[in-house]
């Protein structure tokens, strides 16, 4: 992706934290017919390689686990996002040249796909991504809650897949090229719409250092 330096991520413990938040990517994969997206949601496990490995699941039906298998794919997590209306700045009313733009947060890890046809590793695998996702619930769901040969089913209809992480790049653009008074009114606007992704977005961008 576009890149400028001032708007570039590279913490892993920043990305990682991201990813956990948004744990539902965007899986790009290339294959005899081109590229196809599948939709998921994927397990940080940051222990595994320089950068941590993804881990998740798909339907045995779902080609993606044989069409991709041993290639390299591109998973795309997607944080806050948010219209910019130059209306925000203090500038456009000072000269009058500004524009809008999008702010938003996103994260781009690439690696090789392993396909794991394995009912142990399986679930190990829904174990780790059920407790993440239950914990906030009063009374989390647990795999042994379901009937044992119902569990079996379910998992001789997935595949696992694993991904390695080779490379980690995050895009934060949150208002970083623009002086403190625009920064302030764009804050400003966002707490105003209300929205989850515009209190994100104005949070990120209060909490950027002075220029």
């Amino acid at each position: 992706m576009y890149l400028p330096a001032h708007f570039e991520e590279s913490r892993p413990e920043v990305l990682h934290a991201m990813m956990r938040e948004q744990p539902f990517a965007t899986l790009v994969t290339q294959g005899a017919d081109g590229l196809t997206a599948d939709h998921l949601p994927l397990h940080l496990a940051p222990e595994i390689g320089a950068f941590g490995a993804l881990q998740g699941h798909v339907a045995r039906a779902n080609p993606l686990w044989q069409r991709a298998a041993d290639s390299e794919v591109l998973a795309i997590f997607h944080g806050p996002q948010a219209y910019v209306t130059p209306s925000w700045y203090a500038t456009k009313r000072e000269h009058g040249k500004a524009v809008p733009t999008w702010n938003y947060v996103v994260v781009h890890a690439r690696g090789r796909l392993r396909a794991i046809d394995d009912t142990a590793w399986l679930r190990r695998q829904l174990t780790a991504l059920v407790a993440e996702h239950e914990a906030g619930f009063a009374e989390p769901w647990q795999i042994a809650d379901a009937p044992p040969d119902y569990i079996d089913k379910m998992l001789a209809a997935i595949v696992g897949i694993e991904i390695v992480i080779t490379e980690l790049q995050g895009k934060w653009k949150i208002s970083q090229n623009q002086p403190a008074a625009n920064r302030a009114g764009v804050v400003a606007g966002l707490r105003q719409q209300g929205t989850d992704d515009a209190r994100a977005m104005a949070d990120r961008v209060a909490g950027l250092a002075p220029p």
